[in-house]
Formats: C-alpha cells, sequence, structure tokens
C-alpha cells in the first residue's frame, strides 16, 4: 500500500507519494473536489496523512470516499512525524514529512504486531511445556526450537506444539526482516545512529526515540522527556507530604515498552560499557527490587538519549553524572 502525505491549503496543496517500490513522487495541486478525484480517485487504496485544518474535514470525506484510508494528524501531535522540524516549514517538505511519518510509524506498528504475536506463540508453547513438568530455559527467542528439541518431550506434546513451532520460523524471518529495515534507516540518519552508541540501544529503539520525540529542542530537560514518555513516577500531594508512585504510563507505550526492555538487557549484561548504568541500577535493585531498578534505569536511558541528541554526542563522550 502507498503512502500519501497531503499538506493541505486554501488554493493549492502539496502531494507526497512514497510508493511500495521506494519511489517519490512530490506535485501541487488544486485544493478542490474534481481535482482530488482526478490525481487520486483511479489510484489502489492507499494510506494518507493530512494536517487538520480548516478544510481537512471536507477533504478526508471525499478521500474516503474514494477508497484511502485517511489519517487527520494534529501538526503539534509530535509521535505522527519522524523527521518534522518546525523551524522549517514549507508545504513541498511537510508533505514529503507526513508521508515520511506513515511510513516510520506502519514499520514500526508492522514490527510491533510481529513481535507480540511471537510472545503470544512462545507463551503458549512454555505453557504446554511446564503441564508436562518441564521448563523452557529463558534467552533469545530465535532459540526455541532448538531448546525444545533437547527436552524428553512425549509424542502427544509434540503434536500439539508443531502447528505453532511451523508458525514461528517464518514469523522469526519476518522480525529480522523488519529489524533489517529499521537497521538501514538508522544507519543513514545521523541523529539515530548516534543514539545507538548508547549501550543495548538498537535501531529499533533510536527510531522509536527519535520518531517520538520528534524535535529535541521541545524538551528543556531530562525530566521533561520522562514525564513525556510515561516513565515519571505518579505524585499525588497535599500540603507538605509528598506521595509518589508507579510511573504515570502516558505517552508512546511501545517506546516505554522499547526502554524497559533496554533496561532488563543491561542489567543482564556483562558488556564493559554498560558497566556503569548496571552499577548504578544495581544499587536500586538492593533496595527495591529489580523491576523498580528496570523502570529506573529505562527512565535515565530515555535522559541519556535526549542528552546524547541535544548536545550531538556519542555515549562514550557522555559522563553519566547530570545527564538524567
Amino acid at each position: 500500500m502507498d503512502n500519501i502525505g497531503l499538506d493541505l491549503h486554501k488554493r493549492e496543496s502539496q502531494l507526497c507519494i512514497l510508493t511500495e517500490e521506494g519511489a517519490i513522487q512530490e506535485r501541487r495541486i488544486l485544493t478542490d473536489p474534481d481535482r482530488f478525484t482526478a490525481v487520486l480517485g483511479g489510484r489502489s487504496p492507499a494510506r494518507i496523512l493530512v494536517e487538520a485544518s480548516t478544510e481537512s474535514e471536507w477533504v478526508a470525506r471525499h478521500l474516503e470516499s474514494l477508497g484511502h484510508m485517511v489519517i487527520v494528524a494534529d501538526p503539534n501531535y509530535a509521535p505522527m512525524y519522524a523527521t518534522r522540524r518546525r523551524r522549517v516549514k514549507t508545504g513541498r517538505r511537510d508533505a514529503r514529512t507526513l508521508a515520511e511519518a506513515l511510513r516510520v510509524r506502519g514499520e514500526l506498528a508492522v514490527r510491533d504486531a510481529l513481535v507480540h504475536t511471537r510472545v503470544r506463540f512462545i507463551g503458549v508453547v512454555k505453557a504446554l511445556v511446564r503441564r508436562e513438568g518441564l521448563r523452557i530455559a529463558g534467552g533469545a527467542a530465535e532459540q526455541l526450537a532448538r531448546k525444545l528439541a533437547a527436552l524428553p518431550l512425549s509424542p502427544s506434546l509434540e503434536a500439539e506444539l508443531a502447528p505453532l513451532l511451523a508458525l514461528l520460523e517464518p514469523l522469526n524471518a519476518q522480525i529480522a526482516a523488519a529489524d533489517a529495515r529499521l537497521a538501514q534507516r538508522a544507519a543513514g540518519d545521523p541523529v539515530i545512529a548516534r543514539l545507538t552508541t548508547a549501550p543495548t540501544i538498537g535501531p529499533v529503539t533510536a527510531v522509536a526515540f527519535v520518531a517520538t520525540l520528534d524535535d529535541v529542542g521541545r524538551f528543556e530537560s531530562a525530566p521533561r522527556v520522562a514525564a513525556y514518555l510515561g516513565l515519571a513516577p505518579s505524585e499525588r500531594s497535599s500540603g507538605e507530604q509528598q506521595r509518589r508512585g508507579r510511573i504515570s504510563k502516558t505517552g508512546n507505550p511501545r517506546l516505554r515498552s522499547l526502554l524497559v526492555e533496554a533496561a532488563w538487557r543491561i542489567l543482564r549484561t556483562t558488556q564493559p560499557g554498560a558497566a556503569g548504568l548496571r552499577a548504578w541500577a544495581e544499587q536500586i535493585a538492593a533496595r527495591r527490587g529489580r523491576s523498580v531498578a528496570a523502570v529506573a534505569l529505562a527512565r535515565r536511558l530515555a535522559g541519556i538519549l535526549y542528552a546524547m541528541w541535544r548536545d550531538g554526542r556519542d555515549y562514550r563522550g557522555l559522563r553519566l553524572a547530570g545527564t538524567a
């Protein structure tokens, strides 16, 4: 399915089409129903992202009547945009940014769905194995079939697991392909490439971080970033009493989950580059448990990534103190 960005204006609008093959088509067209029908009416159904404006309501209805899927976006809502910079605004750039935003969001959403499906499959497999008094050791999801082969499974259990295992192999391949596409995107973006120099931060997390924050200049400090991502503790205070609870969980759940996963990897890794963060988190784990430590570390990672982006510096050039 093609992705189309439409930057609406009163008389003329800028159109940017990103085809499935990767081609880019840009043009200006009259903001007129007949003209939209002439240009987009004969196309296969596409995803069209339109900025909210005076004209967006009737345009969205008209494009939907032509068979397209239309998303009307608040231009001030950062997660819709991956490369938008509000200091520079031209119709042509806005249209391309809108189309590119759809592509990035689509890639992240597809990978998210694949990973969640695999998690559910693995959960069912582990439950069936436990039913026979056996356990599967933790580790990479791609190693599940090998670990099962090492267990003394009964013929009936092997027959039950066979359909799931048959689906897991192509599922792993699709997730690997999605990761490769995001890695390619990361390699071509200096900001995303810089963020991947932080411990356990791969292309997927880096792309999601940049796509969600959009413009690092919008945030005054690392605590503001943590609050925006729902990683800051909720607070219920009255008078002179201050009570802090669990994290607020507002903001983008995908990025929050990715940062928590990265934090768990730091807690489990022996990589020298992660030693400082791991030692910091282990001190929290000793007092409050590893789950609380993982969330605190995710919050700190968000602050470190913010500082790296803001200062234009790789992780090795950063001092941990004061970055989060």
